[in-house]
């Protein structure tokens, strides 16, 4: 894994907007990525053209520093201005995450000089210039960011969500799934424009609990802070309906670990309620949420109700209803949201940020550079056959290599381009691979080695394959980090050439 000291004092600029028409999620997924930020001794500035009270205060209790951009959203002087303040915080990187910025706006951005890493939702801009784009959407596709520059690299899906510190400490956590469910958890997001709370509470006010006259309908509502709410207990509070309301809770993530099932919007927080197994009811808010909240509904992940603007209380009363009844419902749900998100997305995005590998096809004359790594002692002791490599034989399998269809190796580099350390893919069929990755003895201890597998696996499955294997010898746990850290999951030990191998796989997303 990657060391803290090595983002010590350095300045992360994130440009983000936030207010009640547009809501405040940009702000919100980018601040997890300033607290990781900080958490590993950088600082992070936020350049805000919009924004609204709760989120000052937010970024202040965060220690995160605020800068304000006077020009039009988006515009050549937005733009303009992002460059200055990013030069005044002598920040490297440029966070930018919003609709408004288009492919002029990376273009400006990246043309000063700055690594740019770039949030988007469905590949608004014509053409992509910043290094990095994550697209954190379960939909997410390459095909999306097709105009590109050969040098952005993408991060696609859910394995790259951006959650809170504040659910850091749930990565391990399992649901216990209640036999029967009453508890329910409101949240339409931070500014919930279309009022979607106070509906939502009306039409629980008129169902009943989870089919047990003995158990009560127990309804926590989180309002963002950036809402504006009426007396919701006093004017919903009834019906077997205990209710409490909660404005701008600092952890959330505590309520949906109560909670047995969730109403909520169809955004950012879908990723937090996978995190946490919650199952939920989802309504959009915005047009752009409607495929994921189809997405998830497909994958039985949420139900998905439909949009705000059709909103039907007595639906959602009668789908809710039925999830709290059915426990098995419930725990299958559960299993599913946890498979898609494992709450690492941040951690994987700044070690590659740290990192800045590139990859590049070897060739021929890498067999040198090869040799040397494969013979390095470290290497050869937690190899399955670990005595040396005579040159002789190493060239006849490197070449032989080099040819075969069936076998992918790449180079990582870093900026310099130095070379940093190799994977290797041999394919046992059209569907499955399995893989072989190893690092310069330098960058070793620096947490290249799972940004290195992560980087080549997303490459490979944009087009080939859908199952990658490794074997890792149980006392290795350098390498055993490294896939964890790239999405693999430890599926046993087996045995490989006489030694205990833990066996990791990771599928394709679908």
């Amino acid at each position: 894994m990657s060391g803290p000291s090595l983002l010590a004092g350095a300045s992360l600029l994130i440009r983000a907007d936030a207010s009640v028409a547009m809501g405040t999620g940009h702000v919100m997924r980018c601040l997890a990525l300033a607290q990781a930020w900080r958490d590993a001794g950088g600082r992070a500035v936020f350049a805000l053209a919009q924004s609204t009270p709760a989120i000052q205060v937010r970024l202040a209790a965060e220690s995160c520093e605020i800068a304000a951009i006077a020009s039009q959203p988006g515009s050549t002087g937005d733009a303009k201005r992002t460059v200055d303040l990013a030069r005044s915080a002598g920040s490297e990187w440029i966070v930018v995450d919003g609709y408004q910025f288009n492919a002029e706006y990376q273009r400006i951005l990246k043309t000063a000089g700055f690594r740019i890493l770039f949030l988007d939702d469905y590949g608004h801009a014509s053409h992509y210039s910043a290094d990095m784009v994550l697209n954190q959407n379960i939909t997410a596709s390459p095909a999306l960011y097709a105009n590109r520059e050969p040098y952005t690299q993408l991060f696609l899906g859910p394995r790259y969500c951006l959650l809170r510190r504040e659910f850091a400490r749930w990565r391990e956590w399992e649901r216990e799934v209640s036999q029967f469910g009453c508890r329910v958890l409101v949240t339409m997001g931070g500014s919930d424009p279309e009022k979607l709370t106070a509906r939502v509470v009306h039409a629980l006010a008129r169902m009943s609990a989870s089919g047990s006259d003995h158990d009560e309908l127990e309804v926590t509502v989180v309002v963002g802070g950036s809402a504006s709410y009426p007396d919701l207990e006093s004017a919903e509070g009834q019906r077997r309906m205990n209710i409490r309301v909660l404005r701008d809770v600092a952890d959330i993530a505590e309520w949906m670990a109560w909670a047995d099932a969730a109403v909520s919007s169809s955004g950012s927080t879908c990723w937090e309620l996978c995190l946490l197994a919650l199952p939920a009811v989802l309504i959009d808010v915005a047009k752009n949420q409607t495929e994921l909240a189809q997405e998830l509904h497909r994958r039985g992940c949420a139900i998905h109700l439909g949009g705000s603007g059709d909103f039907d209380g007595e639906k959602l009363a009668e789908r809710l209803q039925s999830l709290l009844k059915s426990v098995e419902t419930r725990r299958t749900m559960s299993v599913h949201c946890r498979k898609l998100v494992d709450g690492k997305g941040v951690l994987r995005l700044t070690s590659a940020m740290k990192a800045r590998l590139r990859l590049r096809l070897a060739d021929e004359g890498d067999s040198a550079i090869f040799w040397a790594w494969v013979n390095d002692p470290q290497v050869r002791e937690n190899a399955f056959s670990t005595a040396p490599i005579p040159w002789e034989e190493h060239t006849i399998w490197f070449a032989g290599k080099m040819k075969d269809p069936d076998c992918l190796i790449f180079v990582g580099e870093d900026d310099q381009g130095r070379a940093v350390g190799q994977f290797r893919v041999d394919w046992r069929s059209e569907r499955e691979g399995e893989i072989d990755v190893s690092v310069s003895p330098e960058y070793r201890g620096m947490g290249y080695g799972g940004v290195l597998i992560d980087l080549a696996v997303n490459r490979i499955f944009a087009e080939k394959g859908q199952r990658l294997h490794a074997f890792v010898k149980p006392e290795n746990q350098p390498s055993r980090c490294a896939f964890e850290q790239a999405g693999f999951m430890n599926i046993g030990e087996e045995a490989v050439q006489g030694h205990h191998a833990i066996h990791y796989v990771r599928e394709r997303e679908r």
